[in-house]
């Protein structure tokens, strides 16, 4: 699933629209009110000229400081300035609050009569170690003292403050030499102490004897453990050949008596050897005459008890070796003993002695430690002295406070101040302004502000003439997207999506006067006119309608003779010189129009007249100005709203729609009037070249096929 399928989509289109609708706000306000940001600049200007005319005149004096290019700080001194924020740290020492205070008293303990009133401002020369001071004050003489007081009671001032930390420091340092001296000697006691009750085990470790002593009985104990287990597993003839092995022991040649030549010594280590050898050779010598001789010959029967005293003699080399082997192998198991326990004792003395060992060195390498730190301690105190021993003075004086003078480098900055906060004094006074106003410029605004449909945008047009009046809808009219505006108008009402009957008594109104309804009325009938339709246009205002004007007639008889004095509207009618356009003025002035419009003539008329035309257009006064229209309008098909751009309120155009739909009246939608075709909401009609493309000459097909027809 979607994780962002609950989330709300942004509109991107809407959002830039919206953006595009503030600037476009905001940029017709300025074009209004234009006038106020040069008022507001003018006005600061003069303010700051005022002031600086009418305030005394000021003076100025210049001094220099510059960083030393070195510092000579001897070896081990702890003296240090953080060069990374050394400037700006100067910069702001110099206008310090202590500095100031210093040089003020400074020059009033001089001159008591000179106190004044003296601003310091301190800059660092760009690509340059170099500070600029800079003293404005209203005393030439006081200016020049303070700033020059200001460079002296800097220097004193870091001059205190390093004396101030090398107090501070020589003291803490004595405090802590004081008690590492004693922590020495304590040390050093200790050290002499455990030396003295330990000599032996001192000397035994230098050798290192004991460790080596225990690695050779470790050494010893697991060859006869080796020795031993060996032992255990071989049998008495695998123990005889394995120390014949050891040996290396060659058994002698036999004679044909059994004798050998081996000498005495040997010859009793190989006895049982040899013995077996003879029973191997009187064994071999019994089977050779085994084949000729039979078993109770006299030779056969002296070789078998030859052959029986052999093996005799062996059992009994054997017992002897058993014994032996058995032997043997307790006197490794009583020497595997004795040594395990040496291992073992030997064993304690070493960790004894390496802990005396440990311990020593702990002692040593403390005492050690602490005369390092009192030794460094030491030739730090010597060191440290930065005010006395080394002076390093980071900042000097360059050059001395300057003559004062008089100080006009503000003034241009200062106007230049004035005019900025007018014009942002403007700005916002303007703000204020738009904030407070609710007329719409824009359709965008239109669209935030109304939930109703929008009919059409009508786009502002130049007015011509001695009345200075919008020429109605003609038709060869070269205000393309005028004409085109009112088409869609038409469009709109023809083709609405609403499952109610195509509405044929349109009344049309607006909030307050001037918003263009009736040139609105007079260009939509013309518009249906244009179309075919047959269309009585009713002129409504009976207190300032100006529909008969605008089509060259009378304006009685009219509306009000047929609404009130019974006068046929068949009879009021007349044609205009537009086709299908027919118009019914408004009469005589009728203070009493909302009674007029609630009698049932009223209603016969519009019977009569829907039933003789395809549409009937009333024009009638706007809602705030009278009750007629929310007299009127319940006995129509529907009612259309003139909103006029940058000129409607929209708390205004409320109200009337809210009075419109307390009379339960059907509003069709809204006709944005006046719209600017230059905001970036305004899409429509804009291709001026489309209309008036030129026909091709007769003859010329091929530029015909070129250029297009021109239709609309």
């Amino acid at each position: 699933m979607n994780d962002h399928a609950d989330q709300p989509r942004v509109d991107r289109s809407t959002t830039r629209a919206h953006f595009h609708a503030r600037l476009n706000r905001y940029l017709s306000l300025l074009r209004r009110k234009w006038w106020v940001l040069v008022l507001g600049t003018l006005a600061g200007v003069a303010v700051q000229g005022v002031r600086l005319w009418t305030a005394a005149p000021s003076c100025a004096s210049v001094g220099q400081m510059i960083v030393s290019i070195k510092l000579n700080i001897a070896e081990g001194s702890v003296y240090m300035e953080e060069l990374s924020n050394f400037m700006g740290t100067q910069a702001a020492l110099m206008q310090s609050g202590e500095v100031v205070r210093r040089a003020h008293d400074r020059v009033t303990g001089q001159r008591p009569e000179l106190r004044k009133k003296v601003a310091l401002r301190v800059t660092v020369l760009p690509k340059t170690a170099i500070f600029e001071l800079r003293a404005v004050g209203e005393d030439r003489e006081y200016t020049r003292a303070f700033l020059q007081a200001c460079m002296e009671e800097y220097i004193a001032l870091k001059k205190d403050m390093r004396m101030q930390t090398s107090d501070t420091t020589v003291a803490g340092l004595t405090e802590e030499v004081i008690r590492l001296e004693k922590d020495l000697r304590n040390a050093d006691a200790e050290l002499v102490q455990f030396q003295s009750t330990n000599t032996v085990l001192l000397s035994q470790e230098q050798g290192n004897s004991a460790a080596n002593y225990l690695a050779a009985l470790n050494q010893r104990l697991a060859g006869r453990k080796s020795e031993y287990e060996l032992l255990q597993m071989l049998t008495v003839d695998q123990n005889l050949n394995r120390q014949q092995e050891a040996n290396g022991t060659v058994l002698p040649a036999l004679d044909a008596t059994g004798s050998s030549s081996a000498a005495g010594g040997e010859q009793k280590d190989m006895d049982y050897f040899r013995a077996k050898q003879q029973l191997m050779l009187l064994q071999a010598e019994q089977e050779e005459l085994g084949r000729y001789l039979r078993t109770n010959h006299p030779k056969m029967i002296a070789l078998s008890e030859k052959i029986a005293q052999r093996e005799q003699l062996l059992k009994i080399y054997r017992l002897q070796s058993a014994e032996q082997l058995e032997s043997k192998k307790a006197a490794l198991k009583l020497e595997i003993q004795n040594l395990e326990m040496d291992v073992k004792q030997w064993d304690a003395k070493t960790l004894e002695i390496q802990g005396k060992v440990a311990e020593y060195q702990r002692l040593r390498g403390n005492s050690q430690r602490i005369q390092a730190l009192y030794d460094r301690l030491l030739a730090t105190m010597q060191t440290l002295d930065v005010n006395k021993e080394i002076s390093p003075e980071s900042v000097t004086i360059m050059e001395q406070a300057s003559e004062a003078f008089q100080d006009q480098s503000g003034v241009g900055k200062e106007v230049a101040f004035g005019g900025l906060l007018g014009v942002g004094l403007s700005v916002l006074l303007l703000l204020l302004v738009d904030r407070l106003d609710d007329r719409m410029i824009s359709f965008s605004e239109l669209k935030e502000l109304f939930d109703e449909e929008v009919l059409g945008q009508i786009p502002r047009v130049t007015a011509h003439g001695p009345k200075r009046e919008v020429a109605l809808v003609g038709p060869a009219d070269d205000r393309h997207n005028f004409v085109e505006a009112y088409r869609n108008l038409r469009s709109s009402l023809l083709y609405m999506a609403e499952a109610e009957a195509r509405p044929k008594i349109l009344l049309v109104t607006s909030s307050v006067p001037n918003e263009g309804k009736s040139l609105t009325s007079a260009n939509l009938s013309i518009t249906m006119a244009s179309a075919g339709s047959r269309v009585l246009l009713v002129d409504g205002d009976s207190r300032k309608g100006a529909l008969h004007a605008r089509f060259g007639m009378a304006a009685e008889p009219g509306l009000t003779e047929v609404l009130g004095q019974g006068l046929n509207w068949e009879e009021a009618v007349r044609a205009t010189k537009i086709p299908n356009v027919s118009l019914l003025p408004q009469g005589a002035f009728a203070s009493n129009a909302s009674e007029l419009f609630i009698s049932a003539a009223t209603k016969e008329f519009l019977r009569a007249a829907a039933h003789q035309y395809d549409y009937v257009i009333l024009d009638t006064v706007p809602v705030m100005a009278a009750d007629d229209v929310t007299s009127l309008a319940p006995h129509v098909d529907g009612v259309i709203f003139v909103i006029r751009a940058d000129f409607t309120s929209a708390r205004v155009a409320r109200a009337a729609l809210y009075s419109l739909y307390q009379r339960q009246v059907r509003v069709l939608g809204l006709v944005f009037n006046s719209a600017r075709p230059g905001f970036e909401d305004y899409y429509y009609y804009r291709y001026k070249g489309y209309y008036y493309t030129k026909y091709p000459v007769a003859g010329t097909r091929a530029q015909a096929e070129t250029e297009p027809t021109g239709k609309a």
